[in-house]
Parts: C-alpha cells; structure tokens; sequence
C-alpha cells in the first residue's frame, strides 16, 4: 500500500515509481499530477528528475515545453542533454515540426488548457510511442470552457490519459493514486495522515465530500478535518502559493 508523501521529494520519487511502473506495463499515454498552487513554478526542477526514467531511449527522448521560451531556459540550465528538449510547437510551427521519426518518447511538461488541441495532437502522432503529461492542466475550465466543446474535449482526448500519480492536499484530508494502486484518501487527525478510503475511480465532487463526511461526522466540530493543525500537505501548499506573491 502506497504511503501519503511528507515531503515533495517523496511525492516526485513516489510519481517516478509509479510512472516506471505504468510504463513497464504498457500503458503509453501518462499523467503524473502534483496538484498543488503554482507547481508549474517548480515545472522544469520535476522535469529534470523524470529525465531518468527515460535513460534508456537516450536521444530518442524529447522533452516539450509549452512556449520557446521556458524550453529556451531549460536547456540554459540544463547544459549539454543526451535527449532534446523544445516546445510544443506553435501556429507558425505546428506540433507536426516536433515529431520526428527517431523519437522514441515524449515528456510533456506542464501543458495547460492552452496547449490542449496541440496535446491531444503530438499524442495521436506520437502513436504507440509512451507520452508522459508531467503536472498537465489541462482541465481548467476557465480557459477551455464547460460548453459543449469542453465535453467532446473530456470525452475524446483526457479520458484516454491514465492518471499513474495523482495526489492532492485539500482541506485537512488528501487524494492520493500511485499506480497500480487504488485512488486513496486520507485524512488529518492529530498531526498525522489517516487513510480511510481506497476506491477504484477517482472520486469527486459529492461523492469524495460523502466518504470524508461518514468518518468525521459532518455534524461535529472537533472532529472536521479543518479543526486539526495543518500537516505536510497543507503546509506545502501554502508555500508554493507563497511563491507567486
């Protein structure tokens, strides 16, 4: 059984695990999902990390930003790579212009709802070549819209994606996915993480808000999660949304 991660490191060698896992199993399209504030701060630190996993395709790998500019940055800092590293391509230089027959595999780093259509492209050109979406955000609806072309987008391109690593601090509980495992949900009491549910479907909306309110009691105070001091989760985000003040 997967343990909730007390610190980020642990997060992004848990989500590494998972991803090898999922990979070694055949599954080529990937999500690994920090949910954090301003974890795309942190984008191209996680991605570095992650190159690894993909050591074996050597300059097969292809590491993709969303614009030139935070690709251009990456590799100032990076120095000399064995893979390459560039952006998700534009309307003057379509996504098309980035695949290349010798490319093996695809990590694309922070993509968000702007870039989806381009996403959703590299992936179908990609083939069954592994595609790995590291902290994708992809579904914010504010930019994509909850219309009816928001759904087609859902229904044809995100439900195609496996989730191998999720986790999530919310309020005085978390939602955590290392796959193979089941989606699990913890909760804070007296300082520490208790896991109280495994489900096999991510849950959501009413359906995670039910399964908290059966163990805390919605009715009693004392015992909400909001009453307890704030643990690794909770105080990581608060840090990395410190970041963007």
């Amino acid at each position: 059984m997967a343990e909730l991660p007390q610190t980020l490191d642990e997060a992004i060698a848990q989500a590494r695990e998972a991803t090898q896992a999922a990979l070694n199993d055949g599954y080529t399209r990937l999500q690994v999902e920090l949910v954090f504030p301003e974890i795309a701060l942190q984008a191209q630190s996680i991605a570095w990390q992650f190159t690894p996993i993909f050591e074996q395709y050597g300059s097969g790998l292809k590491v993709l930003f969303p614009d030139a500019g935070a690709a251009a940055l990456a590799r100032r800092d990076w120095g000399e790579t064995p893979f390459k590293v560039t952006d998700i391509g534009t309307s003057r230089s379509p996504v098309e212009s980035r695949i290349q027959p010798e490319d093996e595999a695809f990590l694309i780093v922070s993509p968000s709802a702007v870039e989806v259509s381009q996403v959703e492209k590299l992936c179908n050109l990609a083939g069954d070549r592994p595609c790995v979406l590291l902290t994708p955000q992809l579904e914010d609806l504010k930019v994509v819209g909850i219309g009816y072309a928001a759904r087609q987008l859902r229904e044809r391109f995100l439900s195609t994606l496996t989730s191998c690593y999720y986790v999530q601090p919310l309020d005085g509980a978390a939602l955590l996915r290392v796959y193979p495992g089941l989606w699990q949900i913890w909760l804070e009491k007296e300082n520490a993480y208790q896991l109280i549910a495994e489900e096999p479907q991510k849950p959501v909306g009413d359906a995670l808000e039910l399964i908290i309110a059966k163990v805390t009691g919605s009715g009693d105070s004392e015992d909400t999660p909001a009453a307890k001091k704030p643990g690794f989760l909770s105080t990581l985000q608060s840090f990395l949304d410190a970041l963007s003040r």
